[in-house]
């Protein structure tokens, strides 16, 4: 009896039609795609811009507020901010209780995320054209709902 036989693993396409993890990751890496192909020019990779566009939003910020608005976790929201510190696009400075650092926007990450608004612009277009605005904004809504989702499970892990 084979591995696929003992475990009844659905097959490819069955998995495809159902699976809710594959589907959305396979969805985002496409997404991705189109942000890092057209942001390109920029030398910033599309997940870049929209961590250096809630730090903007944000103005200042500390590593968990950030985690929490971008639903991830502290050690990959510290490994990507050190990339922008290290490019000189934010700084992490100590707030005012010292054990908390606060991330803010440079003059250089100000800079950068003038030159990548319009082609983040020029992304957000192509995909409501492919999508159709319908489409694309059906997809926003359902996204946010299920964003929502891993709060209460966060919320689960920490009581345990």
């Amino acid at each position: 009896m084979s591995l696929k036989e003992e475990l009844s693993l659905p097959s490819y396409p069955e998995t495809v039609a159902s699976c809710t993890c594959l589907n959305l990751r396979k969805a985002s890496r496409a997404i991705s795609h189109v942000y890092d192909e057209i942001l390109q020019p920029t030398g910033l990779r599309g997940t870049q811009v929209s961590l250096l566009m809630t730090v903007a939003r944000e103005e200042t910020s500390t590593m968990t507020q950030l985690a929490d608005l971008l639903v991830t976790d502290l050690t990959t929201l510290s490994r990507n901010l050190k990339v922008l510190e290290r490019d000189g696009l934010v700084v992490a400075e100590p707030g005012r209780d010292r054990r908390v650092r606060e991330i803010k926007l440079t003059a250089q990450g100000r800079a950068a995320l003038e030159q990548a608004l319009p082609l983040w612009r020029q992304a957000q277009a192509y995909i409501k054209e492919h999508l159709g605005l319908d489409q694309w904004r059906g997809l926003i809504s359902h996204l946010v709902q299920v964003a929502e989702l891993s709060t209460p499970a966060r919320d689960r892990a920490s009581s345990r």
